[in-house]
């Protein structure tokens, strides 16, 4: 019996190989034969035949029959594993750039009025050295 980290483990070695992303993004488009997922890509109708395999132990896609025709059709839910397991990491990413974006409020604010009191400061500074001047 797979557990469902077995079954995450097994998603994500699917999911590293390049090839097999590719089919995986023309099978969302819909159904498609081997012949048809072999014609992108510089290897053999074997070798994707084996990227198949992969996608399919790992029930990323399943395949028919209809005569003479084993159409290969994307399974959306079983990347629903992998989008739980994001989720968790989702939230606390979301969490974290939630906070800097308050601090960055923060320090804007202070920036902001730093700009405000500085004029003042200067306008002060002139006004102290002219009575400095007036009285010598």
């Amino acid at each position: 019996m797979q557990t469902a980290h077995d079954a995450l483990s097994q998603t994500f070695a699917a999911l590293a190989d390049p090839t097999r992303r590719a089919i995986l993004a023309r099978l969302a488009e819909g159904e498609a034969s081997v012949t048809e997922l072999a014609e992108p890509f510089e290897i053999s109708q074997p070798a994707v035949s084996k990227h198949l395999k992969v996608l399919e132990n790992a029930g990323l896609i399943s395949r028919g029959r209809e005569a003479q025709w084993r159409p290969c059709k994307l399974e959306p839910k079983a990347l629903q594993g992998v989008d739980h397991w994001l989720d968790r990491y989702r939230r606390l990413w979301e969490e974290r750039f939630d906070r800097l974006a308050d601090y960055l409020a923060e320090l804007q604010a202070a920036e902001a009025a730093s700009a405000q009191s500085a004029p003042e400061k200067a306008r002060k500074t002139k006004k102290a050295a002219r009575k400095r001047k007036k009285s010598t």
